[in-house]
């Protein structure tokens, strides 16, 4: 019996004895990939930048990750299971470089056989167990991943899996569905989860394999099957349909990994990295359950034609977790315009006087290579707008100018070097170290300067890559105040390898600054801190699996134009002073407390309906404390519900950055005014 015969089964009301019918099918090696398998071996070994044996360590490694692919959230395994197939934990590299994958399909084999009959049983059982629930037991469930352990025996799986299915459950109380809608979304999610292992096929269980190999290495060399390949390369195109963002399977979850600058999940809502979708809507049309269902099947719901509006319904990663909540968009091209930088006016009062701080925020950094290769003289890039803002900025007889690189996931590495440029005279801007150890310093060739006057440059933890060598070059010369948060540390280079099957995306090289410190894993911490909504435990390279170490080789030679360092000891207190008493950043600084407060309490749910009711609500009613306590500071209006906030409009860090440039301006210039009056006395 194959799984449509089984699904049709659990959808029409028969049913079977699971225990004596087998409905999954065994997946074998696909022989057309023993090359691809000593090719991969190849590659790895003489081409990536660790330059790395693959050996038993490697392999004990990729073990691990393998099953942690397989099994994320110890599901389905028991600890039995685990130790009688740790005898393969070092034969996965020799199951690689033989060209015989076998020992990967003996896994997933075992996986898949414990996967059908726990959702066959599960959806055999399901009504009578939802509606047997009792939500007045004060019961907790574990959601902490770092404390989860092997179930030991069939009846403690039995009630982990009745505890997740219970918060399941209230979660869709909470949220208003009656108890047979209830049933009807789980029973659709595992039905979606058994349909998703049905159209799972032999080169998908290879890709898994391969890639906890490479995962072995570091966090960003993947394999790419051929239908995973192409979907890659649409992705790296510049015709970017439908949201938006970047999604990735997390568990049963579809899992929100970036948005896209400039595009409509960035511009049009409050989707955040890390949100969970757990529904997909058509405009007028019911929401679709999409948990446990593949992820290009999700992505095409998604996507759609230009401007029609799709719903998510998603669990948000800040906040309360357990509430969900609907987002709509509208559909829309990621254009290159909407990526362009554009730039705005602070103005700031003191002692009686205006002074303008200008700001140009860059996405990312572009270059429109088509018109290029059109013979377009007018072609659009980052570094030719960004001189062309800085020019009308100049106009506007602007004291100070802020780089706004918060959220700018990287682009063009010959972008990054022109565009500092910008602010240096000729010089190098990042050195690039290979897997032979040859360092090769690339920089601005051009003398000019477009702006030589105070600024800063903003960041945050989502600035990665080219951003940090902007940011990292303008702090080593000492050019620019680096402001925000630490940023997210992406500091290596890859490039793609075509393959008999597929494509190797495999790091090859990794960053350095001009001082020879790497941005890999640390990144650029800031000269001063700003308080941040993004949670660096969870997002950045220093969170992922493996990444590459920090390190440093020898620096370059660049001059140092300010002793940014020696001015800290003044800006910083005035700074803290001010958000002291800013009523935003006091709710920002709030809300973030509440945050981290929340993380430890959700690590535990309850499954009590009444406590988790009164969280929410008092979740709510301090957001409304705060919010109100904002505005009532301000002089605004307070509003009555959490549904009535609005976003802040005005940007509470460029003004601080702003207030922290004219306070380096005046230390300047009376420290330049003594320097003065000491020569005049000699």
């Amino acid at each position: 019996m194959n799984y449509k015969r089984l699904l049709l089964c659990l959808l029409t009301g028969y049913t079977f004895a699971s225990t004596s019918v087998s409905a999954y099918q065994e997946l074998q090696p696909p022989h057309e990939y023993d090359k691809v398998s000593k090719e991969l071996v190849e590659m790895l070994e003489g081409i990536h930048y660790n330059r790395p044996l693959i050996d038993d360590t490697i392999s004990a490694k990729a073990f691990d990750y393998y099953i942690e692919a397989l099994d994320p959230t110890k599901s389905f395994f028991l600890k039995s299971d685990i130790e009688k197939l740790s005898q393969y934990r070092n034969s996965l590299d020799d199951a690689l470089r033989d060209g015989d994958t076998q020992v990967a399909y003996t896994i997933y084999n075992l996986y898949l056989k414990r996967l059908e009959k726990r959702l066959v049983d599960l959806k055999s059982q399901l009504p009578e167990m939802v509606k047997g629930f009792d939500y007045t037991i004060d019961e907790t469930l574990n959601a902490d991943p770092e404390t989860l352990e092997w179930a030991n025996s069939e009846a403690e799986l039995d009630d982990y899996w009745r505890k997740r299915l219970k918060n399941r459950a209230l979660t869709l109380k909470l949220n208003g569905e009656d108890e047979d809608k209830i049933i009807s979304v789980l029973e659709r999610r595992y039905k979606n989860q058994l349909k998703q292992v049905d159209q799972t096929n032999a080169t998908d269980v290879y890709q898994t394999f391969a890639n906890a190999i490479t995962s072995a290495l570091d966090p960003h060399t993947s394999y790419f099957a051929p239908r995973a390949s192409e979907t890659f390369n649409i992705n790296m195109s510049l015709s970017l349909e439908g949201i938006g963002a970047v999604l990735q399977m997390d568990d049963d979850y579809t899992k929100v990994v970036r948005l896209v600058p400039g595009g409509p999940a960035a511009t049009q809502s409050d989707l955040a990295p890390n949100d969970r979708i757990i529904a997909v809507g058509q405009e007028g049309k019911p929401m679709i359950d999409v948990v446990g269902m593949r992820l290009d099947d999700v992505v095409d719901m998604i996507r759609g034609e230009r401007d029609t509006k799709v719903i998510l319904e998603v669990t948000p990663s800040k906040g309360d977790t357990q509430t969900s909540k609907k987002i709509s968009i509208v559909r829309k091209k990621v254009k290159l315009e909407d990526q362009s930088a554009k730039k705005e006016i602070v103005e700031i009062e003191r002692d009686g006087e205006k002074y303008k701080v200008g700001v140009i925020s860059l996405p990312t950094f572009y270059s429109d290579f088509a018109a290029i290769q059109a013979g377009d003289k007018d072609y659009k890039s980052s570094t030719r707008d960004t001189k062309k803002l800085i020019e009308e900025l100049r106009k506007e007889d602007i004291s100070a100018l802020i780089l706004d690189l918060r959220n700018n996931g990287g682009g063009s590495l010959q972008e990054a070097n022109a565009l500092a440029g910008l602010f240096i005279p000729s010089g190098p801007t990042v050195q690039i170290r290979d897997q032979s150890g040859r360092v090769t310093p690339l920089g601005d060739s051009d003398p000019g300067i477009a702006y030589s006057g105070p600024m800063a440059v903003l960041v945050n933890r989502m600035s990665a890559s080219a951003s940090e060598i902007v940011a990292g070059a303008l702090q080593d010369y000492g050019r620019a105040l680096i402001l925000g948060d630490q940023t997210f540390g992406k500091g290596t280079v890859q490039v793609l390898q075509e393959m008999d099957k597929g494509q190797l995306k495999v790091t090859q090289a990794k960053f350095y600054r001009v001082s020879g410190e790497s941005t890999q894993h640390k990144g650029v911490m800031p000269d001063i801190a700003f308080p941040s909504l993004i949670d660096k435990d969870n997002i950045g390279e220093s969170a992922l699996d493996n990444p590459l170490p920090w390190d440093k080789i020898h620096e370059t030679r660049y001059p140092v134009y300010w002793n940014m360092p020696a001015y800290l000891p003044i800006l910083e207190p005035r700074h803290e002073d001010r958000m002291a008493k800013d009523p935003n950043f006091i709710a920002i600084n709030e809300q973030i407390k509440e945050f981290k407060d929340q993380v430890e309490t959700y690590k535990t749910i309850s499954l009590n309906e009444a406590t988790r009711i009164k969280q929410r609500e008092e979740s709510k009613k301090r957001e409304l404390e705060r919010e109100n306590k904002r505005r009532t500071a301000l002089g605004l209006e307070t509003v009555d519900s959490v549904d009535d906030i609005e976003p802040v409009e005005e940007d509470t860090y460029a003004k601080e950055a702003s207030e922290i440039l004219l306070d380096f301006i005046a230390t300047n210039q009376m420290a330049q005014a003594q320097a003065d009056k000491k020569t005049a006395q000699k």
